[in-house]
């Protein structure tokens, strides 16, 4: 029989994306809001690299919609991430064409510069589109922790600004002292969840 703790440390199995979608194409509304849940991060990221702080929401929105009709289209699953790529980069061009903005939105020499120099083509620059994957498989990755590791991660590496052992331990309900230890644990689980994506 397995112990709390124990079972606690063991990792989780998030649903396929595969499965969420057929979820939601039968109607099942905490499918879709997993699946979204699963990406927002994602889709948030595009316009926020590319400087488009006040329009991320709407862009973010815009791209959820149009995830919602073409979900019966959608063929090979595993291109989602990539699609959702390409579908919020476009919505960034035309968000910048409607508002007859310049192409340059950041000083010269940033990501950006790069990403928006590419507006001609459409396509999302090979850099940009490297680096959203690898952003992506670490939080899938991370989403396949045990949920108090998943949290600890969370709660030690994502917060701004850093959180101190104490504060983190007293919202996990553990000892101070075993904060160390399980965020070895923990990272050594992560290392393992990356390696298998090739990362």
């Amino acid at each position: 029989m397995k112990t709390a703790a124990k079972a606690q440390l063991e990792p989780r199995k998030p649903w396929s994306d595969e499965r969420l979608v057929a979820l939601c194409l039968k109607g099942d509304q905490q499918a879709w809001a997993d699946l979204v849940d699963k990406y927002k991060n994602l889709i948030y990221s595009i316009p926020i690299k590319l400087g488009m702080y006040q329009d991320a929401g709407d862009i973010f929105q815009s791209v959820c919609v149009d995830l919602l009709s073409e979900l019966p289209r959608l063929r090979e699953h595993r291109a989602l991430p990539k699609w959702l790529m390409q579908t919020c980069y476009h919505k960034c061009l035309q968000y910048q064409r409607a508002a007859d903005r310049l192409v340059e939105l950041a000083p010269e020499g940033t990501d950006s510069d790069a990403a928006l120099a590419a507006s001609s083509a459409d396509d999302l620059p090979e850099h940009m589109l490297v680096q959203l994957e690898q952003e992506q498989i670490l939080r899938d990755a991370i989403l396949e922790l045990p949920e108090k590791c998943e949290r600890m991660v969370r709660l030690l590496f994502f917060e701004f600004p850093p959180r101190p052992y104490e504060s983190v331990a007293e919202e996990l309900g553990m000892a101070t002292g075993s904060i160390g230890a399980i965020r070895g644990r923990c990272l050594a689980y992560l290392r393992k969840h990356l390696e298998k994506r090739g990362f």
